[in-house]
Formats: structure tokens, sequence, C-alpha cells
């Protein structure tokens, strides 16, 4: 039987070999025409794709997507090593000696209490001994690319850090209102700026609110988002049953297949 740790090593060198060949002359000319932040987009859509997979619940798809994700990684190593940047190892040895580094507790002999502890010591660590640049801000380092109810939590969640919180849930419902009044109050004005200010306010306000519930907001909608369509679909079928499609059912016959669905899920 091959050794594990030969069969990976083997796997992503032979990976490694795959991308380079693309990459190369006698190689594919899409994939040489494709810079970093190509692949950037690449990797982000590879890895919901993973995030999907997760939630499905299905082995054989985590197994697909994880490869693909891999794949973007390693490709991106690959662009590096052509412009004498780094390589693969480097970003091994880096990212081994950071999680040992960050685990005092699992390979060195700091003990700790609970998790609250661990994380406390994982963010000292970073900070510190990591070498932190002086005058870096509290938010620096959350990354502007993340979907923005992901960004609005983890802000909020570093400016709590420091103190720079609501004390209450009840405290984050009132602001809450409070958009939601300054909203209604721009509406009938029909001025889209003012709009959508407003509209950002009281969305990261309810970001605000399930950090307090702790729930993760983007979670939250992400759920949403599959109820909804779920439920439209039943509303599709429903009309496929009577030989209609959407665009030839009125309002009143789809809310009627959507409140069926829903006593369906209920029920």
């Amino acid at each position: 039987m091959a050794d594990p740790s030969l069969q990976v090593l083997r796997g992503l060198w032979d990976l490694l070999e795959i991308i380079r060949k693309l990459r190369s002359s006698e190689g594919c000319l899409w994939d040489r025409q494709q810079g970093k932040k190509d692949v950037g987009r690449y990797l982000i859509d590879e890895a919901y794709e993973v995030v999907d997979a997760i939630a499905g619940g299905s082995a054989s798809a985590l197994r697909e997507e994880l490869g693909d994700l891999l794949f973007q990684i390693l490709f991106l190593a690959v662009m590096a090593e052509e412009q004498g940047e780094f390589a693969m190892p480097d970003v091994l040895q880096d990212v081994a000696e950071k999680m040992i580094r960050r685990h005092p507790h699992v390979f060195g002999g700091r003990k700790v209490r609970d998790v609250d502890e661990i994380k406390a010591n994982w963010l000292e660590i970073k900070e510190n001994l990591e070498n932190k640049p002086r005058g870096k801000g509290i938010l620096d380092g959350i990354p502007r690319s993340l979907p923005a109810l992901l960004r609005a939590q983890k802000m909020t969640e570093r400016a709590s850090r420091v103190g720079f919180d609501w004390s209450a849930t009840e405290e984050v419902l009132v602001k809450v209102e409070e958009e939601l009044r300054e909203l209604k109050a721009e509406l009938p004005g029909g001025d889209r700026e003012r709009i959508r200010e407003e509209l950002g306010d009281l969305l990261f306000s309810l970001v605000n609110l399930s950090r307090f519930a702790r729930v993760d907001a983007d979670d939250a909608l992400r759920r949403a988002n599959d109820k909804f369509a779920r439920r439209f679909a039943g509303v599709e079928r429903g009309l496929a049953a009577q030989g209609k499609t959407p665009g030839q059912a009125s309002l009143a016959e789809m809310d009627r297949l959507w409140e069926k669905g829903k006593r369906g899920e209920k029920g």
C-alpha cells in the first residue's frame, strides 16, 4: 500500500506540472493569457461552489469542488513562480510555521482555559509576534472584496473588541427602527443616492443585530435565498401541473401556490 504522504506529494507535484504545461508555449493559449486578477475571480467562484457542496451534503461534490479550488490556488502559485516571487514550497512552509506559531497550546507549553482564551492568544500572536506594522488600523486587513454582509460583520466584530459597540440587543433594535424610519422618510422623494445611503445604514444595523443574536448575517441571507428559491420552484411545479408557466399565471394564482407551499413546509 502506497504511503499516503507520498501520494499527497505526488498528487500536488503532478498538478503543478499540469499547470506549468498549460502555461508553457506548448500549452493552452487561454491559460497563458490569464492574470492573477483573473484567477482571483475564479478562485472566489470555486470557493463558493465548495460552500454549496458542503451545504448539499454530497461527499463526491465536495471532493470535486475542493479539487477545483486547489487548482486555482496552485495556478496562482505557478504564476508567482514564473515571476520569481515565490514557489509552492514557500507557501506550504509559511502556512505550516504560522499554524504552529498560532497554536502554542498544541505545539508549545502554553495552557489555556477555554476557546475564548485560544482566540485571544491567536490575536495576540498575530498582532505582536508577527510584527503587525505600527499605526495599522483596527479594520485594516479585512478584504474589501468580501461579500458586503460578511465584511460588515467582521468590521463590527473588530470594533467591538476595542469597546466600540452597543451594550445590549435592545439598543441595536432601537437603531434598526431609527434607520428604518429614515429610509421611509426618503422613499417618497425618489432621490436614489439618499435612498441608497439610508438602505445601506439599515442593512448595516441589521448586521449588528445579527451579531448580537449570534447569527452569521451572510448565512442567514443565504438560507433565506434558498428558501425563496425552493418555494418559487414549488410555485412553478404547481403551475406546470396546470399546464401553465409563471408568465401565464396571475399574481393571485402564484400567491395561492406560494402559501400552499409554506403550509406544506410547516406541516
